[in-house]
């Protein structure tokens, strides 16, 4: 199955929980692309000062097993701010990609 997980939020738990679905489905076999939108593009400064909710960590993990991550070009220029190379800027086109070819889209 390909899932697709949509992330706007930029709370640290929020994403962090998101990201972790992602990489358990991927241990489960499924493909998995996440889109971030609005606030979710900033998730690679989300890492809580404890460690409790380490984003990035997962955003490593969730690549390193095939995950593909994408941000919202749009949303990433508002925020004065570029696509990098875990989250590369994209555009309206791929999210719509994410949504029509993944067999189950999950919002967060």
């Amino acid at each position: 199955m390909k899932i697709g997980i949509i992330i706007y939020s930029n709370d640290s738990e929020t994403v962090w929980n998101a990201i972790r679905f992602g990489n358990y489905a991927l241990n489960e076999g499924d493909g998995v692309k996440l889109f971030m939108l609005g606030k979710g593009v900033e998730c690679e400064s989300l890492d809580t000062d404890d460690g409790k909710f380490n984003v990035t960590e997962q955003m490593q993990t969730l690549i390193g097993n095939g995950g593909e991550i994408l941000a919202c070009g749009s949303c990433l220029k508002i925020r004065q701010s570029g696509g990098s190379e875990m989250c590369p800027m994209s555009t309206m086109a791929d999210l719509y990609d994410v949504v029509k070819s993944c067999d189950k889209v999950l919002t967060f």
